[in-house]
């Protein structure tokens, strides 16, 4: 490791999954980084603030980013506007700021216009998570063989640098992404399979009671995948769809009609069809597996 380390304070607004994940990780894997964080949660600071003892939790956002040379918004991205114009004034010059946001065109736009000009703003996503949320939920391995995309943005290239050296240090596979690219890719393999499992488990909630509860009883493999991936933070995903609308529309849309051709195949008994489907699916699953991101 360098002897001259791109940060040496690290603040994390936002103390759930993602955010004590990365505080682990960088414990784990012996950083030379200390950390401030905050919670505007009262409650989720006293819980950090027992689970997280060798770092200092703060009580205003002014504190936790004063002398930070990094600012990770690990917040929904619904709340990223009102968060960075609360830090502006405090921001310490020449820091960079990054997110952790499962969208980038609407945090772009609500972030950006308010990063002092001698800050840097260089947007990032870690395509890691669990369904669980809170501070008890990370933990230091979250981000190992994860990509962590980031958008440069715009920014020196030795701030970029720095970033990715420290995300990568976390465990991460780093890769640079466009804003508009990110949001669409993101939209069928994220966004759309979640929509998808709060639909269904949507569904049975509404099938009626004796029914309902055998589905419960009885749920397969198939189910229970949808039922934890339904589970996830609510805050978080409906701020995903508010705010990549767009792209998840239009990835829904392709969706819908691709449905309506398996459901014409079921209806007239295309087995041909099916197995020609199933097998093209299959073979991505492959891949997923492969490229070790099961």
């Amino acid at each position: 490791m360098a002897t001259s380390y791109p940060f040496s304070h690290i603040a994390v607004i936002g103390i759930g999954l993602i955010g004590t994940s990365i505080i682990h990780a960088a414990k784990y894997r012996n950083l030379p980084v200390t950390f401030s964080a905050y919670d505007n949660n009262p409650d989720v600071r006293a819980e950090a603030a027992d689970l997280l003892s060798h770092i200092k939790i703060t009580t205003t956002l002014q504190q936790a980013v004063e002398d930070a040379e990094l600012v990770i918004l690990a917040v929904p991205v619904g709340v990223m506007d009102q968060v960075i114009k609360d830090i502006a004034p405090y921001l310490r010059p020449g820091c960079v700021i990054t997110d952790t946001g499962s969208t980038k065109r609407s945090v772009i736009r609500d972030v950006l216009p308010f990063v002092p000009e001698s800050c840097n703003f260089i947007p990032g996503h870690p395509l890691a998570g669990t369904e669980f949320s809170g501070p008890a939920a990370g933990f230091a391995s979250l981000f190992e063989t994860r990509y962590w995309l980031i958008l440069p943005n715009g920014s020196p290239e030795n701030k970029v640098a720095g970033l990715t050296i420290f995300l990568s240090d976390l465990g991460a596979m780093v890769e640079t992404m466009d804003a508009d690219y990110h949001d669409r890719v993101l939209a069928i393999t994220s966004h759309l399979p979640h929509l998808i499992a709060y639909t269904i488990v949507g569904t049975a909630v509404d099938l009626e009671q004796d029914l309902k509860n055998d589905v419960i009883r009885f749920s397969a493999s198939g189910f229970r995948d949808f039922t934890r991936i339904a589970s996830s933070d609510p805050v978080m995903w409906r701020d995903v769809f508010l705010n990549n609308n767009e792209a998840v529309l239009e990835m829904l849309q392709r969706f819908s009609e691709d449905l309506s051709y398996l459901q014409r195949a079921i209806r007239w008994k295309e087995g041909d069809k099916l197995h020609d489907l199933f097998s093209r699916t299959r073979a991505i699953r492959r891949s997923i597996i492969d490229a070790g991101q099961d």
